[in-house]
């Protein structure tokens, strides 16, 4: 079976509880249990994780993507969070190791403050899932899987 990595960036631990106007009331082991399920839905194992820390995230996705290349892995769902719009590193971590990604924000990042209208991610992102809540990230598995699993069409 092969893995999708879903890596969440600084605040996320703090779901459901900072800025519920904007983020919802869900929790991130909330978000967890919806990724899995749609994982298996798709006959995914999940490795899910969350840091405050974007070294960790680049270290993430360096190991993610030579879980690609090894064929053991499909991808990555990737909610940097602040680090979208600040984090050449992140970029620069996607594209080196060849990691397919998909950008994933809660909030419709491009309805709030200009500087979040920037991201350091989407160049290099495979696809991107802004604007829909939690279930974005459920979407944003399924266009990964859609992504490197395409249907043949008759």
């Amino acid at each position: 079976m092969s893995t999708v990595f879903v890596f969440n960036g600084p605040n996320l631990n703090l779901l459901g509880t900072r800025r519920p106007d904007v983020y919802g009331t869900t929790v991130l082991a909330d978000v967890e249990a919806l990724c899995r399920e749609e994982a298996t839905r798709q006959g995914l194992d999940l490795d899910f994780r969350q840091t405050n820390h974007e070294g960790v995230l680049v270290d993430w996705i360096h190991e993610a993507g030579a879980a690609v290349k090894r064929g053991t892995a499909l991808g990555a769902v990737l909610n940097a969070a602040a680090y979208t719009h600040t984090s050449v590193a992140l970029h620069d971590a996607v594209e080196g190791a060849e990691l397919p990604t998909i950008e994933v924000h809660i909030s419709n990042v491009h309805g709030r403050e200009e500087f979040r209208h920037h991201s350091f991610v989407s160049p290099v992102a495979a696809g991107i899932v802004v604007g829909f809540g939690v279930t974005g990230y459920a979407l944003a598995i399924d266009g990964l899987v859609r992504l490197r699993r395409p249907t043949r069409s008759v």
